[in-house]
């Protein structure tokens, strides 16, 4: 199965709603960049990574891609996953120049087309190719309808209708207000209304500083929050270190590492709980899958983060024996891609053959973005 082309592409694709946001971001699109790689048996994986639809810095992946990476793939055979891996990660003149960032993110879009070239070759779905799935429900938290941008009242009102008419039995809330009374108020309005058997986590996005979060946590610690997602700067270690013994709210984080070594730092300090991989950060389905083992082995939930459409770590989750739930944002025009289906507040397990990288023939004409 020899590589034939390698073609980059930039989607800028308009969200469900007007915009929503974080403690530090506020997009009404979302950039999904990625390469088309195609084989001399006929077939074409896709793979891709999640930007806030930047088109300078979009162009930067896709430049990777195409001036770095194509070359080193064709002629070669797309079953050498390991192999195509390292060749690429471990390039001299590109690890020079990163191995983070640009580059990393690059090499996850080349990465998981790789695998569902290899998926759609054996005709299988990703988790039945990577060995079969090790649970039969994965249940959903819904992350939607915590975007600090709605209002308490409406943040009320969806975490209501997320319990009582769509099964969901956790929650995910934005926090991060200048004043982090605001975001106390806020979950204690939410904690009311869903009662005490609904799972309750909160996610901090980089924003507050250890001080604060150490008061912020004292005063969360009654409403029985199920973890505190990116609380502080994404690499500061020895900070979230000190929160993770300072608090009974377990630690949570992981979209904004881009390398097995940092997970591995964070683990081994005991500044995190809960792991959140994502293939679109770290060099792909590859690197995702050696970060699970990792926290597999000392005992800690996985809990991949999507922020973009979600269907790789679907297929991942379904597979790897650390994991039990995942990440809920249909935030996406539902044209865009192939819908992933929840049931009852549990995704309905995947059957299609690939990594479910299931771009829409009209989503590509419809938003794409010169490279």
């Amino acid at each position: 199965m020899k590589i034939t082309s390698v073609e980059p592409f930039i989607l800028h694709v308009p969200l469900n709603t007007e915009s929503i946001s974080d403690s530090t971001h506020t997009i009404t699109h979302w950039g999904v960049v990625g390469a088309k790689i195609v084989a001399d048996n006929g077939l074409a994986g896709y793979g891709f990574t999640g930007t806030h639809a930047h088109l300078p810095s979009d162009r930067l992946v896709t430049s990777c891609i195409s001036e770095s990476y194509a070359l080193l793939l064709l002629g070669e055979d797309a079953r050498d996953g390991d192999r195509l891996w390292l060749k690429l990660a471990r390039y001299p003149a590109v690890q020079w120049v990163g191995r983070a960032g640009v580059t990393q993110i690059a090499l996850a879009a080349i990465d998981i087309a790789l695998w569902d070239l290899r998926a759609k070759a054996a005709g299988l779905p990703l988790w039945k190719l990577l060995g079969g799935a090790t649970i039969e429900r994965l249940e959903a938290y819904n992350t939607d309808i915590g975007w600090l941008s709605i209002p308490k009242d409406k943040l009320v009102e969806g975490s209501r209708r997320a319990i009582e008419h769509d099964g969901f039995r956790r929650l995910k809330l934005k926090v991060g207000h200048a004043d982090p009374a605001i975001d106390i108020e806020r979950i204690e309005a939410v904690r009311k209304a869903v009662g005490a058997s609904v799972s309750i986590a909160i996610d901090g996005n980089g924003k507050w500083d250890l001080p604060t979060c150490r008061r912020f946590c004292a005063r969360a610690e009654p409403l029985d929050i199920f973890w505190f997602e990116e609380p502080m700067w994404y690499d500061d270690i020895a900070s979230h270190a000190a929160l993770a013994r300072s608090t009974s709210i377990p630690i949570a984080l992981g979209e904004q590492l881009y390398t097995a070594e940092a997970f591995s730092a964070f683990i081994g300090a005991g500044a995190v709980q809960y792991v959140q991989p994502d293939v679109t950060r770290l060099a792909g389905i590859t690197e995702y899958i050696q970060v699970a083992h990792t926290a597999h082995s000392h005992r800690l939930p996985v809990a991949a983060h999507v922020g973009d459409m979600g269907q790789v770590h679907v297929h991942l989750s379904y597979w790897h024996p650390a994991t039990s739930m995942l990440e809920y944002i249909p935030w996406i025009k539902d044209c865009f891609v192939e819908p992933i289906r929840v049931d009852g507040g549990h995704y309905v397990r995947p059957e299609m053959p690939g990594a479910g990288c299931t771009l829409t023939e009209s989503a590509v004409s419809s938003y794409a973005r010169p490279c």
